[in-house]
């Protein structure tokens, strides 16, 4: 493998390479089109251990089948994608009120539109390439590949998706002006330079330049020299100039007509004018038919030729002028058989393309080919061998317009959705095109859309900041902020988009784990409940009741500060998970508790304190806690933060962490308290909870010193001490 760098082996010991146990490996990038591919050990390797042990200093070499996208093809593709998503919203629409898209004048009217847009982004594209400024950057298609796009839709269009109401009428001068737009015959330059010579009869392009021009139709130019040779020196010539001016100017063509009647009867008329000029040209002496340059007549017998519409002058006169299969088939529309309809064209050029066959290596000659023969599969192999994108578009349309077969075949795929996947393919060789590519992939039914759920679960969100920075960008600020931004949102936006909703989960479910392990429990807990992941939900709780175990309450308290908007949400919705919302509100409000108490405001804390034990909202696990934490507020001075009923229901739960824990139960009621002290055993708990009887004991007896409560309640409470 020599193009291999460095070489896997050296070029014809492929068979050493084989007998020394390895095989060729390769490994799809599940972000990209981009494949890995190195040595391995092959599946009858005899020394697998050898294999394992050298497999750690086996090269890796990396290779895609496409070029990603530069500028100016990355701004193609984007504006085009515009194109197909309003094709896509016609088609359902059509699909709605059960119309045919072909048959329906609005629909065609609308389709035809969208496919001149497809035309002119094509020709704009054509146009940025051919600027002589200098580009930022390479260009990655040169502006002949955007004209070749240009000409093969353009062509499509007018064999395909006229305007309604012109599916029928004879297509001879949109062929001939389709010609001259793409294929410009006689240029520019050679008419200035003629009509500056003085005597251009002389000149050896003058002839071929006022043929041409005839053929094609360009009646001004071809008046302006056929005026010209009024002052030719043969008196024949200029008699013949002056009939054929007429003829040349006043060519009936259907657009001039509002009935094809009166056309035919026009074209008629015209034949028969052409007849005279044919019997006054037989009639010039044949030693006067030369001009010491030229022989005139014969040249003036072409273009009579070809305005009387004789099949072989008009072969011949396009093959010497340079022309081709094209050529000769847009002339005979015009001059041989003005009737001939679309539908027409594939037994006319299927004749031509005998005697003269289009060029094998020129892709765009063979596209124009298989149009004119009416072979629409043929056109879509021919257009993915020029560009994946034009076999994508044109398939795109086939279909809607009943073109092409609508049924999968052995892939359970049809041929639109075959080429359109392949454009996929293409599109993620640069990942930054994955909503594109997800936009295309849906419109290609089941399997389409499994390839849409892989590259969405796939793609970068972006939400850790980067490395070594101190500041997150202003992105990530959002993000942490609680705003729904960035790649997540446009993640989210699509899921919903595509009604993708299990993958929208499963991107909240990864985005979840991503600020659980930043410590971004807010937004952890926002995109649990928005996956609908109960059992991450409550994994996100243990991780922030594991903060203040680990931490203590201050960053407790900090770190849990933005999770009440979204216990308001939860508590709302009838879908969320019982057991986990109310280990969350035990959570949040925990984490309140803590915040009133390092912030001073002890009444609301010890308010909370007892509410959380009253309404049973915190877990038995974590009583000990709550009871430890107490300790401060009973021993305050300044105030009595609790009633004596409040100062029994703690001393309530004491009694029953005691009595359970003698039980058997010290593991339920005890671990988390346990795990808060120094050396996290439960004799220490148990030390941390007789500090909590003797501040229950005081605080009862300061009770019955002040009388709050009443005696008897405190009598009683003292009692069951």
């Amino acid at each position: 493998m020599p193009v291999l760098q460095p070489p896997l082996f050296e070029q014809g010991r492929s068979d050493d390479f084989a007998r020394s146990g390895k095989t060729l490996s390769l490994c799809a990038s599940p972000r990209d089109d981009s494949v890995a591919v190195f040595a391995s050990a092959s599946a009858d390797a005899r020394n697998p251990r050898e294999s394992k042990s050298s497999s750690s200093q086996r090269n890796i070499y990396l290779a895609r089948p496409h070029d990603a996208p530069t500028s100016e093809r990355r701004i193609f593709v984007t504006d085009t994608s515009i194109i197909f998503a309003a094709v896509q919203k016609l088609r359902n629409d059509a699909r709605a009120r059960n119309v045919d898209i072909s048959e329906d004048d609005t629909c065609a009217r609308a389709m035809n539109k969208l496919t001149l847009d497809y035309i002119n982004f094509c020709k704009e594209c054509c146009v940025y390439c051919s600027r002589d400024l200098p580009p930022t950057e390479p260009l990655q298609f040169s502006a002949e590949h955007y004209r070749k796009l240009y000409t093969c839709f353009s062509l499509f269009s007018m064999l395909y998706v006229p305007e309604p109401g012109y599916e029928n009428v004879p297509v001879g001068d949109e062929l001939m002006e389709w010609l001259n737009v793409h294929y410009v015959e006689p240029t520019t330059e050679e008419g200035d330079h003629l009509s500056s010579l003085e005597r251009p009869w002389e000149d050896e392009t003058f002839w071929p330049y006022l043929t041409r021009a005839t053929i094609r139709g360009l009646s001004r130019a071809s008046a302006f020299f056929l005026d010209v040779l009024s002052n030719h020196p043969s008196p024949f010539l200029q008699e013949l100039s002056k009939h054929l001016i007429p003829l040349v100017t006043n060519h009936p063509r259907l657009h001039q007509f509002t009935a094809e009647r009166d056309f035919a009867i026009a074209a008629r008329r015209w034949r028969d004018k052409v007849k005279s000029v044919r019997l006054e040209l037989d009639r010039v002496p044949e030693d006067a038919r030369e001009d010491g340059f030229e022989n005139w007549w014969g040249r003036v017998d072409d273009i009579v030729g070809i305005l009387e519409g004789r099949e072989d002058v008009v072969k011949r006169v396009c093959v010497d002028l340079g022309g081709d299969w094209k050529e000769v088939c847009a002339v005979w529309c015009v001059f041989v058989n003005t009737r001939i309809r679309r539908a027409e064209l594939p037994d006319i050029v299927s004749d031509l393309l005998d005697e003269m066959p289009p060029d094998p290596t020129n892709l765009e000659d063979v596209v124009h080919s298989a149009m004119f023969l009416g072979k629409p599969t043929s056109v879509l192999a021919e257009a993915a061998r020029l560009d994946v994108w034009l076999a994508a578009h044109l398939g795109d349309i086939m279909e809607s317009l009943d073109l092409v077969d609508k049924e999968p075949d052995d892939s359970e795929s049809t041929l639109r959705e075959h080429y359109i996947i392949s454009y996929c393919e293409y599109m993620r060789s640069d990942p930054g095109l994955w909503r594109i590519t997800v936009d295309y992939l849906c419109t290609c039914g089941v399997i389409g859309h499994q390839m849409a759920d892989e590259v969405l679960m796939r793609v970068p969100l972006k939400l850790q900041p980067p490395k070594g920075a101190v500041d997150a960008d202003e992105e990530s600020a959002r993000i942490r902020s609680g705003t729904l931004a960035g790649v997540l949102k446009e993640v989210n936006a699509s899921c919903y988009e595509h009604k993708r909703e299990a993958v929208r989960r499963m991107v909240c479910r990864i985005a979840a784990q991503t600020f659980m392990r930043e410590n971004e429990y807010g937004l952890a807990v926002s995109y649990c409940v928005s996956a609908e992941d109960w059992a991450g939900l409550g994994r996100t709780v243990d991780r922030m009741l594991d903060v203040y175990i680990t931490h203590g309450p201050q960053q407790y308290a900090r770190s849990v500060a933005k999770i009440a908007p979204s216990l308001q949400t939860l508590r709302s919705e009838s879908k969320a998970n019982g057991i986990f919302i109310f280990r969350l509100m035990f959570a949040v409000r925990f984490a309140e508790f803590h915040h009133r108490r390092l912030s001073g405001d002890l009444q609301k804390a010890a308010f909370d304190l007892v509410s959380m034990l009253q309404e049973e909202i915190a877990p038995k696990s974590w009583w000990a806690v709550l009871l430890s934490d107490a300790v401060e507020l009973l021993q305050c001075n300044e105030t009595m933060l609790f009633t004596s009923v409040d100062a029994t229901l703690l001393l309530h739960r004491l009694e029953e962490i005691h009595i359970r824990s003698t039980q058997g139960s010290a593991d339920e009621y005890l671990s988390i308290l346990a795990r808060t002290t120094k050396t996290g055993g439960e004799a220490h708990a148990l030390q941390r909870l007789q500090t909590v009887r003797l501040a229950l004991a005081r605080y009862y007896a300061k009770c019955a010193v002040i009388g709050v409560g009443g005696r008897t309640v405190v009598g009683s409470a003292n009692t069951q001490y």
